[in-house]
């Protein structure tokens, strides 16, 4: 009798810890009673019903989900492949569990899709220099569709952007010719701002003779200092009719007194 005790009590006790579950801090454990869905478990130490009851763990940590690169072709009809990635996590996991079979098979399937939709939807320029909006844009549509499976997107990013080699040569081709064009009207710039500047220069001078003489002599002092040279200084001619009607004989006229 007391063999048959001890049986039942080892058998009870076996029982018992068969049904003892850990869980730890990130994961949940979805139960089903002979087919009908209990209130989730966890985390810490959780008892399952042997033979009654069955779990599903569900992992609540964020999911990063490479979505591989999709063959899109864009809004003005240049085929380009297009990667991403996108991090999404469970906040509901009855539903995950039962909205959906496979949650995470899902949402790559889905993430591929609207990748191609929204990329369809957009200009390569758009495609090249909006990515935010991009970005965004297919983050409220999967977010959108996956809510009723328990699931929250967080982020999605365009991962590559593979243009054929034509495109990106004809990229390039355009990228030197905005270059060329920004330098032609920088130089241009310049120039008219040159051009103001000694018109104005020229309307003081012409208002004010004496600016163009002490020009003139900085520009004299200036090749002095840079140039070992000698500097011939161009004088007026009137200076010099004394000398020469010294030199001819005809002496310079003298006042006439007669006339005081």
């Amino acid at each position: 009798m007391a063999t048959g005790a001890g049986v039942v009590v080892f058998f009870g006790i076996l029982f018992i810890l068969s049904g003892l579950k850990v869980l730890n801090e990130y994961e949940r454990s979805v139960v089903f009673r002979l087919g009908r869905l209990m209130d989730y478990r966890g985390p810490g130490v959780i008892f399952i019903v042997p033979i009654l009851e069955r779990q599903m763990r569900v992992d609540l940590r964020t999911v990063t989900l490479e979505i591989p690169a999709q063959d899109v072709i864009t809004k003005d009809n240049v085929t380009v492949k297009v990667s991403a990635v996108l991090y999404f996590r469970v906040l509901d996991p009855s539903k995950a569990v039962t909205e959906v079979r496979d949650y995470l098979f899902a949402t790559l399937q889905l993430s591929q899709t609207t990748l191609r939709s929204v990329g369809g939807q957009s200009d390569l320029d758009d495609l090249l220099s909006q990515r935010d909006k991009l970005n965004a844009k297919i983050q409220e549509i999967i977010d959108l569709q996956t809510e009723p499976w328990g699931i929250k997107v967080m982020l999605v990013e365009l991962k590559n952007i593979d243009l054929p080699q034509d495109m990106q040569r004809a990229i390039a081709a355009q990228a030197e010719a905005e270059r060329e064009r920004r330098a032609k009207v920088i130089a241009a710039e310049g120039e008219f701002q040159a051009a103001q500047r000694l018109a104005e220069a020229a309307d003081i001078m012409s208002r004010n003779p004496i600016t163009l003489q002490l020009r003139y002599l900085q520009t004299l002092a200036e090749i002095a200092t840079e140039n070992n040279s000698t500097t011939i200084f161009p004088l007026p001619i009137d200076l010099f009719e004394p000398f020469r009607k010294l030199v001819s004989g005809v002496s310079p006229a003298k006042p006439d007194d007669s006339k005081s």
